[in-house]
């Protein structure tokens, strides 16, 4: 296990300022290349210690900021459209990129990396996605994920995949019933 300084929040471990134990691996291959912590070090320790005040004042800046974007996303959802098969399982899958690229198409930039999926999302329907905009601050984005348009826009009604195919049917029924009549007139 390795000590380090935690120079912002991270999510599970521990706030900013806190010297916790991790693993070398995780020390060296994600908290130290991201600027996220330093070796807890005397020199180290020392530097912190000077720096503490400017990194603090930096820290509330940026959690400002990520909270007025979160504010102004507020009910944000993002449209995804797939193939799938007639049980609603899709042919591939929606990933975290997907997300981040539907959020940007709205005009907010996000991260495929702020995006919190804990497995790709295979189904059709309204799902729910955190979206890690500071260590402190995220929200939940609706991902909507349908065949087309008109079946988003129905289930972000509420509609059901098996709804909207009873109204369908019931409108081909109703134009059939229409043709045979003119037909017959």
């Amino acid at each position: 296990m390795v000590d380090v300084i935690l120079l912002e929040r991270v999510e599970k471990l521990g706030h900013l300022g806190q010297i916790v134990k991790v693993r070398p691996g995780y020390a060296r291959n994600f908290l130290l290349p991201q600027k996220k912590a330093l070796r807890a070090t005397k020199e180290n320790l020392a530097y912190f210690e000077t720096q503490r005040a400017v990194l603090e004042a930096n820290n509330l800046r940026l959690k400002a900021e990520a909270e007025e974007v979160a504010a102004k996303m507020g009910d944000l959802s993002v449209v995804v459209i797939r193939q799938a098969g007639e049980t609603g399982q899709l042919y591939g899958s929606v990933s975290a990129r997907d997300v981040a690229d539907g959020i940007g198409e709205l005009g907010y930039k996000v991260e495929r990396s702020q995006v919190s999926l804990d497995h790709p999302i295979k189904t059709l329907g309204v799902h729910k996605v955190k979206i890690t905009l500071h260590p402190e601050v995220s929200l939940i984005v609706q991902v909507n994920v349908a065949q087309s348009a008109d079946e988003a826009a129905a289930q972000a009604k509420g509609l059901t995949a098996a709804d909207l195919e009873a109204a369908r049917e019931a409108q081909e029924a109703e134009a059939e019933t229409v043709a045979e009549e003119t037909a017959e007139a």
